[in-house]
């Protein structure tokens, strides 16, 4: 117990001290999306924390922090990329006008919430690096939970590529991405980040008490689908010419054929 207070602590820690410099770099250029950047790179950091401070099974801990590694730096430089030269994310707009706006109300509001949910949401790897090795018949768990992670990171980092160069091209300006895994699921990247952390969760579980945390990739998944992901993100889109159509054809979260058409 006294081994997991000192890594949460330091993971407490690390974050705080992110999300204080992602909120000084954002008041300095005036929009705070710039907190996307700092969500993947913040989880970076508790998986390295926690693999150096934990005395758990080691080669668990050197492999979520491996996997979250390759998760998180791409998400960050995804998102880096993706708002450099923009304006504000009308989703935090929107937001923070509807909570009153003020410096105050921004660190309470984004700055804070998107801290404590780096922490809740990394719980699983947390308390992984503090527990014994994974054995017998729980390898079979473990390797769900590799193959489920890798996977959603792959899907993830298709469904950004293809977006990326679908909006690229300037014969595609005002129409809607409904090609490749877009074709399949309306939030490719948000249903990839989801089995991410499901996978990730999958490996903590394969040691006692990894399967208590269960409720860290539930609120992940609650915030990719409701509070800050699809169906926030689908308000803004769902007055855009053709999206009507394409919201009728394609799943929502989960990828199935389109209706109606063969692709």
């Amino acid at each position: 117990m006294s081994d997991f207070l000192l890594v949460t602590a330091a993971s407490l820690a690390a974050l705080a001290a992110v999300q204080a410099i992602t909120f000084l770099v954002g008041h300095r250029i005036g929009r705070y999306n710039v907190v996307d950047v700092a969500w993947g790179a913040g989880i970076v950091a508790v998986a390295w924390i926690a693999a150096a401070l934990g005395d758990g099974d080691a080669t668990r801990a050197l492999l979520l922090a491996a996997l979250i590694t390759v998760w998180g730096v791409r998400l960050s430089w995804h998102m880096w990329v993706k708002s450099a030269g923009k304006g504000e994310d009308p989703r935090y707009t929107d937001m923070l006008n509807r909570a009153g706006g003020g410096t105050a109300t921004v660190i309470r509001k984004v700055f804070v919430v998107q801290g404590a949910a780096q922490w809740f949401v990394s719980l699983p790897v947390q308390v992984s690096t503090t527990a014994g090795p994974t054995t017998g018949p729980w390898t079979v768990v473990l390797a769900a939970g590799l193959l489920l992670a890798l996977t959603g990171i792959g899907f993830e980092a298709v469904g950004d590529h293809q977006l990326r160069a679908f909006k690229a091209d300037p014969a595609h300006r005002g129409l809607i991405m409904d090609r490749g895994l877009w074709a399949w699921t309306r939030h490719p990247n948000y249903f990839g980040d989801a089995c991410t952390w499901w996978g990730i969760w999958l490996i903590a579980a394969s040691a006692w008490p990894g399967v208590l945390t269960v409720l860290s990739p539930v609120l992940m998944t609650y915030f990719l689908v409701y509070a800050t992901g699809a169906r926030l993100l689908e308000r803004f889109m769902s007055e855009r010419p053709g999206w009507a159509a394409y919201a009728d054809r394609t799943s929502f979260f989960v990828p199935r054929p389109p209706r109606g058409e063969n692709r």
